[in-house]
């Protein structure tokens, strides 16, 4: 809802540079999580699915919105970043049918089988940041997530050794080394 508010004010905003500061505060609204769908609520997956087909929309050069955002970075610096994005929109329809959601796998173009590496560190802050959304709105999920020992990536990701990425946005905390 917010992110439609937002389209519409500055879609009828004069000037540019407040239109560009507009997108860029959504900018913390979207994210391409690189821990495993399995940890996010209902709420969470559903969002996630939306905003990668918005992904690959931008990666498709089909819209001009939310072009330079940091999460893309990691799919921009591919050669061929559309079987990438289909493969990581493939593992959250994965998870959304073995919870019986009705998300159109027919939107799913060719993927790759290859992975992708994400840092150790970025899984962390992932987790980090979703507990904290789910402490509010889904607490026993929630709960469930402060059992978790080993943090799972997205079965497209191979995880390695490393800090935050350096595409994140950190908002008060210091990047983790």
């Amino acid at each position: 809802m917010l992110g439609l508010l937002v389209h519409i004010y500055s879609s009828y905003h004069k000037s540019p540079k407040i239109r560009d500061k507009i997108y860029k505060a959504v900018y913390i609204f979207m994210r391409l999580w690189s821990i495993h769908p399995k940890y996010l609520d209902a709420r969470g997956l559903v969002a996630l699915w939306r905003e990668a087909l918005l992904a690959r929309k931008v990666l498709q050069g089909r819209t001009k919105k939310y072009r330079n955002h940091p999460q893309l970075s990691r799919f921009k610096e591919l050669d061929n970043p559309i079987p990438f994005i289909n493969a990581y929109l493939f593992y959250v329809w994965k998870e959304a049918d073995k919870r019986c959601y009705k998300f159109d796998r027919s939107r799913i173009g060719k993927r790759t089988k290859q992975k992708m590496k994400v840092n150790k560190g970025q899984l962390e802050y992932e987790f980090r940041h979703l507990k904290k959304k789910l402490k509010k709105r889904d607490h026993e999920r929630y709960r469930k997530l402060l059992k978790v020992k080993r943090i799972e990536a997205n079965p497209l990701f191979m995880i390695r050794k490393g800090s935050t990425e350096p595409w994140e946005v950190i908002k008060s905390a210091k990047r983790k080394k």
